[in-house]
């Protein structure tokens, strides 16, 4: 680890790679002991040590059928409230809502759907493909392409209420408090509103068969026993054919 004068700090790993972070970072963390410093060299608390390559195995649909791809949880902010423990050491997420947070991402990533910033140039000169492909599918694989359809259904079976705080957190990436303030809401309310959301899109993906249902044909005391009619033939060799 080496301290810049600009305020960097430029850490060096084992593997050779070198980065540049504030120093006021690497304070911070210290601070919460969330790393460890040892003269020049800083190192994971071995809580934390795997969060960097936390990673949950997802099957996703391709071109080619279901393929099954690692996921890095600890890039995204879904990934943080996932590892958020209540005192009960209770999740806030459950793991069918983690799971199709991180797949919508994974299939927005797959469809090359980006957000358009600034200006349209090539709309603006009349180059291009504004006029011929206003959807702008030209170039588009048929695995983006298969993604982006599953990315509208996904979208469209939420709804408008749910969709846009999926598209900015699971999507875009967006913290939580951003997205309060973009949308005015009150604070703490997107966690809510995200939770809903993930709810009603893990529906989407593993819709409940009706064949799972249980169905009660009847109930009683531990104790109860059924009752027989007196006339009832209690076993084969009472019962006798009508005429």
């Amino acid at each position: 680890m080496t301290v810049s004068g600009c305020g960097r700090v430029l850490v060096e790993s084992a593997d050779g790679g070198t980065i540049a972070v504030s120093a006021a970072s690497v304070r911070r963390l210290v601070g919460e002991k969330r790393m460890l410093a040892q003269g020049d060299r800083l190192a994971l608390a071995p809580e934390n040590a795997d969060a960097g390559r936390a990673t949950v195995r997802e099957t996703v649909m391709t071109a080619d059928g279901p393929a099954s791809v690692n996921v890095n949880i600890s890039e995204s902010p879904l990934g943080m409230l996932w590892r958020h423990r209540d005192r009960s050491g209770a999740r806030f997420l459950s793991a069918q809502e983690f799971n199709a947070g991180e797949r919508l991402r994974a299939d927005y990533t797959r469809a090359q759907i980006m957000p358009r910033l600034g200006i349209n140039w090539d709309a603006a000169g009349g180059a291009g493909k504004s006029t011929r492909d206003p959807n702008g599918l030209t170039g588009l694989t048929d695995t983006a392409l298969a993604a982006r359809e599953r990315v509208e259904k996904a979208i469209t079976a939420v709804g408008p209420e749910f969709a846009g705080v999926l598209i900015d957190v699971c999507c875009f990436l967006k913290g939580l408090e951003a997205v309060e303030r973009e949308r005015f809401w009150p604070a703490r309310s997107a966690k809510i509103m995200l939770k809903s959301a993930l709810s009603a899109l893990s529906r989407h993906y593993e819709p409940q068969r009706p064949g799972n249902r249980t169905t009660i044909l009847r109930w009683g005391a531990a104790d109860y026993r059924p009752e027989l009619k007196p006339d009832a033939p209690r076993d084969l060799s009472d019962a006798r054919l009508a005429p």
